[in-house]
Parts: C-alpha cells; structure tokens; sequence
C-alpha cells in the first residue's frame, strides 16, 4: 500500500483557547526507522481530550491531532523495525520519544521523562485515518482482543499503573473507589480480578453509571448524596476502616471525606486529575492516622502487558464500558455526547467504512 503523497481525514486543534477545532486533510505521515504506520480502527475520547477541547489542557501544543487511545492495525513500518510487520494487530503506548538519558527513561519509566514527547499532546495522535508510533511502544494484540476493547488499553494501562504498580492491591483488601467513570470501572474491574472487596461510590448524576459498577461485580454501591458512605465502610470492615481508597472522581470534598474511612496506616491513591493545581486536602488525618497518599502518573511499559492481558482473558467487560461510537466526520458529536456527561465511555470509529476494523 502506497501512502506516499496521499491525504487523510483528522480532528485538528488548530489554535489554542476553546474549540478551535476541526475536520481537515492533511498528509498521511511516514514512519521513520523505529516507527510504525497504523490504520486507525477506533479512538476512545478521554478527559485530556475534553480538556484540550476546552482550552484547560497547558501540556497540548497546536497545531495537533488528538487521540492516544486506540488500536487498529500495521500498514506500514520504518527500516529499524524488526518485531512488528505489515498487517498486525495493535493498540500502542502514548510515548512516541523521550530523552532516552535520565534515570526515568533508564528504568523505562517513560512516564516521568521530562522530555517526553506524548501522542495526542506532543504529536499527532489517532484521531485520524493514520497514526504513527513507534516500535517500542506498540503491542501485539491477540486474536480474541476486538478493536473496540484494544482502544481502552490505554486507560487500562493507567489504572493498571495505579492498583499494580503504586499500591498492589490485595486479595484481602477492602477498598472504595471513588468515581463511577470510565477509570473508575476500570479500576473496579482489576480489583474484583485480584479479588478484592470494593465499593463504588458517586453522586446522584452518577446513579446510571453505579448501576453499571454493580454489574461489573461492586460488592457495594454508593450514592453519596443520599447514603451515609461511613456506615457502610464501618458494616463492611467492622469499624476498622478501608486499606486502600482510589480517587477516580478528581474531587478533593469526596478525597478529604474518604480519608477518615481508611484504617490507620492506609493508603489513599490519587488517580483522577483535580480541576485546580492546589487544593485544601486535610492533611491533619493523614498525619495523624499514619496515612500514606500516592501520586499516579499515566502509564508505562510495564503495565502494558497486564492490561492486554486482562483484556484476553476477559477480564474487562467493553460491552458495559462502550456506549457511543461516531464515525470520524461526527466527532464534533462525540464531544458532545462526552460533555453532556451522558455516556460513559465514547469511541471514533476512524475508517468506518473498512470492515476489517469494525469489531
């Protein structure tokens, strides 16, 4: 397949500020000695996507293709790449370069590089026809991995990030995640995996998405704003408190009201972003309770093959988690349906009319 010269549909941010969004041609991109050309089949809208819509997301650059969660498949690769060939199927990781000097990209924690180049914030990402990336950070899908539940390995790969690698949930553990969205249900799905006792909570916008937390395993279910969350963490553990609390909700009223929850010497770990970069966290309780608050940023290599393999073993239920897809010339739409808080997770199917990647 010759793609040398040819155009290909994409969602650009043109300028920075709100919207300044559209539906362009521009080339179609060839891959350089490490780097891999993939049809895109689907991209999942994420929050950094809304965010950059909205003009609120400072580590965008423009003009710039959005989308870093997706899978499609190999048409083409540069003269470096050795493992990955014409044809595969794949869903990648976000980093197309970094340094490749500093003691992150040493232990391969790309994540924390400094001079990380991301797809979808740096460069172009996958709300395209095409999207480039690089061999290091693409994965073989297997057989019995669709498209549709490949292009949320990304989120996946996050919150695999947070409950493998930051905290290691349990098997005994009795925890509460906060935020019945997309990386909420996620992380819900890799707790009831290992075995954990889990409780979701929300609000009561929140009401349709905890119904789907209760089909995907929740031991418990909570509305916030008309249950008392305390009584039952304290039925649930005997009055001796949570181990583990996972912000998913990015709301420092429902972070500060979980941390009295946790017994003492728990762990709080942050995975949702908060709105504003300061926030009045009640840091008396973790004193005083020995508490430990965990960061988590993204993902990296590491928490890739989890996720995928997750994924193969059916561990993640995409039927549950995908509401909504838009063909690639209705992404305005997608946007839309993701801002009115409607549906929970949206995908853009970006060649819709190839039927080798509708599935």
């Amino acid at each position: 397949m010759d793609l040398k010269n040819k155009l290909m549909d994409a969602v650009v941010k043109t300028a920075d500020g709100y919207d300044h969004m559209e539906l362009k041609q521009i080339p179609v991109p060839q891959p350089q000695k490490d780097q891999v050309l993939i049809k895109t089949a689907y991209t999942g809208i994420c929050g950094t996507d809304i965010h950059t819509f909205k003009g609120e997301y400072a580590n965008s650059v423009t003009p710039l293709v959005l989308g870093h969660e997706f899978a499609g498949k190999v048409v083409a690769v540069g003269t470096d790449v050795k493992q990955i060939h014409v044809g595969d199927r794949v869903t990648s990781e976000t980093t197309l370069a970094t340094c490749g000097h500093c003691e992150y990209c040493q232990r391969h924690e790309y994540n924390l590089c400094p001079n990380r180049t991301g797809i979808g914030t740096k460069a172009n990402g996958s709300m395209a026809n095409y999207v480039i990336s690089r061999e290091e950070s693409v994965h073989l899908l297997p057989d019995n991995v669709s498209y549709k539940l490949a292009a949320m390995s990304e989120p996946l790969a996050c919150c695999v990030h947070a409950m493998y690698q930051m905290t290691q949930v349990k098997l005994q553990d009795k925890i509460l995640i906060i935020g019945p969205g997309p990386m909420g249900l996620l992380s819900l799905q890799i707790a009831k995996e290992i075995g954990a006792w889990t409780i979701v909570s929300g609000i009561t916008k929140d009401n349709d998405r905890l119904k789907i937390a209760q089909k995907l395993g929740a031991d418990a279910i909570v509305n916030t704003q008309e249950e008392d969350l305390q009584k039952v963490v304290d039925q649930a553990t005997n009055g001796h408190g949570l181990d583990k609390v996972y912000d998913c909700s990015g709301s420092i009223q429902a972070v500060n009201a979980a941390l009295p929850l946790l017994t003492k010497g728990g762990t709080m770990q942050q995975v949702g972003i908060f709105a504003k970069p300061v926030n009045p966290l009640d840091e008396n309780i973790i004193i005083q309770h020995e508490l430990t608050y965990h960061g988590s940023r993204s993902q990296n290599p590491l928490d890739w093959p989890v996720a995928v393999h997750l994924e193969a073993k059916g561990a993640i239920n995409a039927e549950q988690m995908i509401t909504k897809v838009f063909p690639l010339d209705h992404w305005r739409d997608a946007f839309q349906a993701m801002m009115d808080g409607k549906e929970l997770k949206v995908l853009i199917a970006s060649n819709p009319d190839d039927e080798d990647l509708q599935n």
